[in-house]
């Protein structure tokens, strides 16, 4: 993985302008083409000591964005998966604790000053934050979506992340606890942005399940859909979301339409290629 550095150091102003220090945190952020969200994201975590950027081939200003303001960028020229390339991120990191990030999501001041606090005096090893998600410019309060809390905010020795091609989570050695002020998440500015992710995130799930051994058939599509829908607009009241919660959980349920489904052909192509094969030793055990 090559390395690109620059110098960091941001110095911390608390609410008395003379008490200032560096905060020992590293904020570690992967990303690829987020030139649209990364220097918000920046400017949100500039309280950090530092700011690692870790980027798998961008090409619309991503790195040059993040350079000015004032990152450690690192490059890699291929993609093991967002679990594995988040420890790649983690392993860069220096500081005594790590708050991991994505590039669409923002660190309100609220959730900044409680960050302080809690680092000057931590009673866990890690925590959970709160995340207010929105759908095309619309926050979402229900739908499952929140309180969605995410364990971002740890102890560099203390945590890891899950080595998975998708849905990474962090794993704590120690104790947790929960913040209350939340993180800002921006996923889908457009309905457009939401089914490309999920046509990519259905595909890297069927293969993650596919190596697995599971299976798939018409019932268990049909029916891992139909529950997926029921699941976020009624048990979790994604009607009260209006318009926003139905398109919501109906995305949702087509999200796992399609993993599924991707996930018996993958199973049916595996059986052909075995099948082929099978049929070719025999063939040539009969000669």
């Amino acid at each position: 993985m090559a390395e690109v550095v620059v110098q960091t150091g941001i110095m911390l102003s608390m609410d008395n302008p003379s008490e200032s220090h560096v905060l020992p945190l590293s904020v570690i952020i992967i990303t690829k083409n987020e030139a649209r969200h990364i220097a918000a994201c920046l400017q949100s975590v500039s309280f950090a000591s530092e700011i690692i950027v870790l980027d798998s081939g961008s090409t619309d200003g991503t790195i040059e964005i993040a350079r000015q303001h004032g990152a450690v960028v690192h490059q890699s020229t291929d993609w093991p998966g967002f679990g594995p390339q988040k420890n790649r991120a983690l392993e860069a990191a220096t500081q005594a604790w790590v708050l991991s990030i994505d590039a669409d999501e923002r660190v309100t001041p609220e959730l900044k000053q409680e960050m302080i606090e809690t680092m000057a005096a931590p009673s866990c090893d890690g925590y959970f934050v709160p995340r207010l998600s929105e759908l095309c410019g619309q926050p979402i309060h229900h739908s499952g979506w929140w309180p969605d809390h995410v364990l971002r905010l740890f102890r560099r020795e203390k945590g890891r992340f899950t080595e998975v091609p998708v849905h990474e989570r962090v794993e704590i050695k120690g104790k947790t606890g929960k913040l209350q002020a939340c993180l800002l998440h921006y996923p889908y500015e457009t309905l457009d942005a939401l089914i490309l992710k999920m046509n990519r995130y259905s595909t890297d799930a069927a293969q993650m399940m596919f190596a697995k051994g599971k299976r798939a058939g018409v019932f268990s599509i049909v029916g891992h859909s139909v529950w997926t829908f029921v699941r976020i607009y009624l048990l979790r009241r994604g009607f009260l979301d209006g318009r926003y919660g139905f398109v919501l959980a109906a995305t949702a349920a087509a999200g796992s339409f399609f993993r599924y489904s991707k996930l018996m052909m993958l199973c049916r192509t595996n059986s052909q290629s075995t099948t082929v094969t099978d049929s070719t030793n025999r063939s040539s055990r009969s000669k």
